[in-house]
């Protein structure tokens, strides 16, 4: 016991120095020193927010300060538009993402598993030279096999195919899936957030980015994995309500850059000098790739929500299947529905995480009180996670809005700064809200005395949900 006490105690002093929240220190301090034997290994598995071998990775491997990346953006720097040069927000989010706002983009707003499906498999038909690909989340089923198909062809014919997904996400892939890829000569290889001695327990990190890149010219970015059930075929959870994005054009850069960062942690491959990197313009709008996770320096995806909430002038619309926002983020949507911005949320009905929706249950009450119009899609099962701000910007990525998504998990999200975009991730919006419930106060007032103490209890999980 005396020493369980001893390991409460160190483990106590790492909390101390390693835990963002002043709340989520003290009770980790607390908790490591008065019951050590449930604590310790809690800690080491769920108490982490840092991807420390991933943070030293990073730093000895500045992908951005190869001589080539450094060749590239100089041929990027005139395709940077006159307003991403000016302090606001958009310089704000361009020093998240570390890449500036790049024009000369065509994007392409994929509704739901059919129209993404397509046109990646119809992009993958396309390749020439090499294929990426990223998924949390990939099942051996009927897409699946397509997907492994398609891949297997591709290989076949000279492409180089890299293919990444994330080993507790798809733990149900069979061995036999790699095994038909590998046969083709497909790299395909798990992100390996366990790898390492120092990193063995870190079982509460993911890797949640979805991205396909075929020779640096098209990429994919949104919600969608790769299953039956994303395309609406399981007769449990039925119709899937999803997005996703095709850009074409330079800002596809930013999600290979994304993609190469991984595979080098994965496999200690240094991807950047064998890709192209194309800077030939294909259309005339402005993207940011803006990449997100727990190697991060700042807390990126939260930052970035925050942001979008205080330039918002007129509206600001969120889908959101997950509704577990940090305090920052919280504070923010209450600030703008203040000010007279039309704040709009678009929630899952019903997710499939009971315990996730009991704790948004417990921020809806006083987002109410101030003006927020919070939607529950009851029109199948909403995943997507998008949003639109005034008449300027749209944006579609992985990211929950979640502390998940905002500090444990790996997430990319393609920022649109351009009207038309908008218009169109706003006309899904009002699609949207036709199949949704618009909740009344009353709705979560009046709900039995037992619900309301497991929502406030589930809200004390916040920070892992």
């Amino acid at each position: 016991m005396l020493l369980a006490h001893a390991i409460g105690l160190v483990t106590s002093l790492h909390a101390l120095m390693t835990v963002r929240t002043a709340q989520g220190t003290i009770a980790w301090v607390v908790s490591l020193n008065t019951m050590p034997i449930v604590a310790v290994p809690a800690y080491w598995v769920f108490g982490r927010s840092k991807f420390a071998g991933y943070v030293v990775q990073r730093q000895s491997r500045d992908l951005l300060a190869d001589p080539q990346a450094r060749a590239v953006r100089q041929r990027l720097e005139p395709l940077v538009p006159a307003f991403a040069r000016l302090p606001g927000s958009s310089l704000a989010g361009q020093r998240l993402a570390k890449v500036p706002y790049l024009g000369g983009n065509e994007v392409e707003l994929l509704v739901d598993g059919k129209a993404t499906f397509d046109s990646i498999l119809a992009g993958i038909q396309r390749a020439k030279h090499y294929v990426l690909v990223q998924f949390y989340i990939v099942r051996d089923d009927g897409l699946g096999r397509e997907l492994r198909d398609r891949l297997v062809a591709k290989a076949r014919e000279g492409v180089k195919v890299r293919f990444l997904y994330d080993e507790v996400g798809s733990n149900g892939l069979p061995r036999s899936y790699r095994d038909g890829l590998a046969a083709a000569g497909v790299q395909m290889v798990p992100f390996g957030t366990t790898r390492g001695w120092g990193n063995r327990f870190q079982l509460n990190f993911r890797n949640h980015r979805k991205i396909v890149v075929v020779d640096g010219t098209e990429g994919w970015v949104g919600g969608l994995n790769v299953g039956d059930e994303y395309l609406g075929r399981d007769p449990e959870i039925g119709a899937w309500r999803d997005t996703h994005v095709r850009i074409a054009g330079p800002a596809v850069l930013g999600l290979q850059l994304s993609f190469v960062e991984d595979w080098n942690w994965a496999t200690g491959d240094l991807l950047f000098r064998k890709l192209a990197w194309p800077t030939e313009p294909r259309g005339d709008m402005a993207v940011l790739v803006v990449p997100s996770g727990p190697a991060d320096r700042l807390e990126t995806m939260s930052l970035l929500f925050q942001q979008a909430l205080q330039s918002a002038q007129r509206r600001i619309w969120i889908s959101t299947p997950y509704f577990v926002p940090d305090g920052a983020v919280l504070g923010a949507l209450h600030l703008a529905a203040l000010r007279g911005v039309d704040v709009r949320l678009l929630i899952a009905d019903h997710s499939d995480s009971r315990i996730v929706d009991a704790a948004a249950e417990s921020f809806l009450e006083p987002l109410l009180g101030s003006g927020i119009r919070v939607y529950r899609y009851r029109g199948g099962f909403l995943h997507s996670k998008h949003l639109v701000i005034d008449e300027r910007v749209g944006a579609v990525g992985t990211p929950n809005m979640d502390n998940r998504s905002f500090r444990l998990n790996f997430e990319v999200t393609a920022v649109v700064a351009d009207p038309r975009f908008a218009r169109q991730v706003a006309a899904t919006f009002e699609r949207d809200f036709a199949r949704s419930r618009l909740l009344v106060p009353k709705d979560v007032s009046q709900r039995p005395f037992w619900r309301r103490a497991f929502s406030r209890g589930a809200n004390l999980l916040s920070p892992v949900l």
